[in-house]
């Protein structure tokens, strides 16, 4: 990643409206992502900190910014969006800085802009969560209470969450200037996204190495997704990273008990953004990007680009599952198993991410007899492995500990009802090494209880 010489605002006001944060009422500070704050090599007080991200002072003196784009959302398009809960306050590094609950701006489609404590801890704990899983991801820096009071379907606590990335640029920004036919817009923000984020991308065919890039990072990250039972609920285009970084934490959910078809988004009633649709969507809205450069390259260079979204995306995925079962060497019939295994898990309603894990005791495993049969033709495949650190290696893919609906939900209760944050605490240092063993805490592996079968979240939560 190239370091940043200009900011986004460099682009003139055609892409953004500056805006005026609004403050909470009596915020304070509830949890600090510590190793974020020293990689940014921060020197601010926690009360300095504190008032940058409830919106009473600007960062360094800049500007909020709230840039403006449109997007597909649930398939249909919607010619100009803003982030209404969003804005840039600056930049240090590479990274830009931006509060998500900060207020409306004249995007907004008359919302208020507020970000609900609920949300925000959701975000702020899935966020680490990815980080942890060595997926890429936007990251949160802090995470902001208040008395402030906002009305969703009730009356709730407003929060704000300071996200972290190199870029905040999604695809829907250049879906904004392709639909009124701006391509003097479009080639700007092309060369500034290539320019600061993909110097590589220099020769002759700039645009359409660009676009290539885009693609390859978007496979990675939907492979990533897939592997670890990731549903991200709300793929619209105006949610996807020019950078492949996952972006915009709202109805998200992991898969507990396996089910391809999972819909963690109450308000997808048409079961768009399934876990199983994920990477078909991704290419549908990778289609819509390249759609939007069109007046940089040609049909047929973006199809040619585009065709090689499923190969990347195999490639990684391949990869991943084989290290999930413990598998080096390559072997044809490897998808044949893993199929099975899952044909299993779907069969008998088991635990997605606990029976991975439980791989690595094939003793202990084999003690529940819905594997009995799989476990024979495993133990045939793993005895041509010459590998002996196969244990090292599927526990180094398979988490232990994954953000359950049902532990944000304990999380999000005690914040709310108690004003007690240390189950925020306990989970953010829990799923930041999600892959170690943390004694005395395998708790929270459990399932879901009775009270937590039927929690549902949606495009507000």
């Amino acid at each position: 990643m190239a370091k940043n010489t200009l900011n986004f605002s460099s682009l003139g006001e055609e892409f953004f409206s500056p805006i005026e944060t609004q403050p909470l009422s009596s915020p304070f500070l509830i949890h600090k992502n510590q190793t974020l704050y020293d990689q940014l090599n921060l020197s601010m007080s926690d009360a300095d900190l504190l008032g940058v991200a409830s919106g009473e002072r600007q960062f360094q003196g800049t500007q909020p910014i709230a840039s403006i784009y449109a997007g597909h959302q649930f398939g249909h398009f919607v010619s100009q969006l803003g982030d209404g809960r969003s804005c840039l306050i600056g930049q240090i590094q590479e990274y830009e800085l931006s509060l998500k609950g900060a207020g409306s701006t004249p995007y907004s489609r008359g919302a208020d802009g507020r970000a609900v404590l609920r949300s925000s801890i959701r975000e702020y704990l899935c966020s680490i969560a990815m980080k942890g899983l060595n997926i890429a991801t936007t990251e949160a820096l802090i995470l902001v209470g208040s008395e402030t009071e906002v009305y969703r379907e009730n009356i709730e606590p407003g929060a704000i969450v300071m996200r972290v990335a190199s870029s905040h640029i999604r695809f829907g920004h250049f879906e904004l200037f392709a639909s009124r036919g701006q391509t003097k817009q479009i080639k700007q923000l092309a060369d500034f996204v290539i320019e600061q984020y993909y110097p590589h991308c220099q020769g002759k065919n700039r645009y359409v190495d660009f676009l290539s890039e885009v693609v390859k990072r978007t496979a990675v990250m939907i492979a990533e997704w897939q592997a670890q039972g990731f549903s991200h609920g709300v793929m619209n285009t105006d949610n996807m990273s020019i950078l492949g970084l996952t972006i915009d934490y709202g109805p998200f959910g992991f898969l507990e008990t396996y089910n391809p078809k999972f819909i963690c988004n109450h308000s997808d009633h048409e079961g768009r953004y399934a876990f199983e649709q994920q990477p078909g969507v991704a290419l549908w809205n990778l289609s819509r990007l390249a759609d939007s450069l069109g007046s940089l390259i040609t049909d047929q260079q973006a199809k040619t680009v585009l065709d090689s979204y499923q190969t990347h995306l195999v490639e990684v995925y391949s990869k991943l599952m084989r290290k999930k079962f413990g598998l080096v060497e390559k072997d044809d019939q490897d998808n044949v198993l893993i199929g099975q295994f899952f044909e299993v898990l779907c069969k008998n309603k088991k635990d997605y991410s606990n029976s991975l894990r439980q791989l690595n005791d094939v003793d202990t495993l084999s003690k529940d007899s819905d594997f009995s049969d799989w476990l024979v033709l495993y133990g045939k495949r793993v005895a041509q492995e010459q590998s002996s650190n196969r244990v090292e290696l599927m526990n180094s893919v398979n988490p232990k500990y994954i953000l359950r609906n049902y532990l944000a939900e304990v999380a999000i209760r005690k914040a709310q009802d108690e004003k007690n944050y240390t189950e925020i605490d306990t989970l953010f240092n829990l799923l930041s090494q999600p892959f170690d063993e943390h004694p005395g805490l395998t708790t929270y592996t459990d399932e879901a209880p009775s009270w937590a079968q039927g929690l549902e979240v949606s495009c507000s939560s």
